[in-house]
C-alpha cells in the first residue's frame, strides 16, 4: 500500500509539472502547432494586402506558367512597399530568399495547411522561423523579387493543404464579401 502511494504522489506531481510547463512561453511553438493542428481549415480569410480588395483581385490560379507548371496561387498587385500581413494565426515555418518565389514566408496555418507568401520586397524586421503570429501581423511587403523581377509589384499568395495547392482567392473573396475575419470550417 506505501509503494502505490508513492507512485500516485510522483504521477501528480509529474502531471502537475507538465501542465505547469505546458503553459510557459518556452513551450508557445509546440502549444501553438499542437492547438493548429486541432483547428479546421478556414473558410474566409482577409486579404494579406493592406488596401488590396478580395473583390478586386484576378483569378489567376491553375493559369499556364510556363510549358511545365500552373500557377499554384494568387497575384495580388499592390503598391511596391504596401503592408503584406498573415492571414490567419499561425507559426512562422520559414523566411528565405531563394527559387521562383524570391523573398518570402511560409506559415504553417490551422489544419496544418501552409500559407505561402512570395515575392516580397522585404520582411517584417526581426520575423524568423519559429516566431507565433496572429492574423493581421505584418510579415513584409510587397515587392518583385524571384522570377516576378521587373513586373508590376505583387505579392504571390498560396494555401498549401494535404493535398497540394489551392485556390485561396474564394476564401480571400468569402472574408470580403461578407466582412468577416478568418473562421474556421
Amino acid at each position: 500500500m506505501h509503494g502505490l502511494l508513492k507512485a500516485a504522489v510522483a504521477l501528480s506531481l509529474l502531471a502537475a509539472a507538465a501542465f505547469w510547463s505546458w503553459r510557459q512561453p518556452f513551450m508557445l511553438q509546440p502549444r501553438t502547432w499542437w492547438e493548429l493542428s486541432r483547428l479546421r481549415p478556414p473558410v474566409s480569410l482577409p486579404s494579406p494586402v493592406d488596401g488590396v480588395d478580395a473583390r478586386r483581385i484576378a483569378d489567376t490560379y491553375g493559369a499556364p506558367r510556363g510549358a511545365d507548371r500552373r500557377h499554384a496561387g494568387v497575384d495580388i498587385f499592390a503598391a511596391r512597399g504596401a503592408a503584406v500581413t498573415s492571414t490567419t494565426r499561425g507559426l512562422v515555418l520559414s523566411v528565405r530568399e531563394g527559387g521562383l518565389g524570391g523573398r518570402q514566408v511560409w506559415i504553417l496555418g490551422p489544419a496544418h495547411e501552409r500559407h505561402y507568401y512570395a515575392h516580397l520586397q522585404d520582411w517584417a524586421p526581426g520575423l524568423a522561423a519559429g516566431d507565433v503570429v496572429r492574423a493581421g501581423d505584418r510579415l513584409g511587403s510587397v515587392g518583385d523579387s524571384g522570377n516576378a523581377r521587373g513586373t508590376p509589384p505583387h505579392l504571390h499568395y498560396g494555401i498549401y493543404g494535404r493535398d497540394g495547392a489551392y485556390d485561396p482567392l474564394p476564401l480571400l473573396r468569402a472574408a470580403a464579401k461578407s466582412g468577416t475575419a478568418a473562421s474556421s470550417r
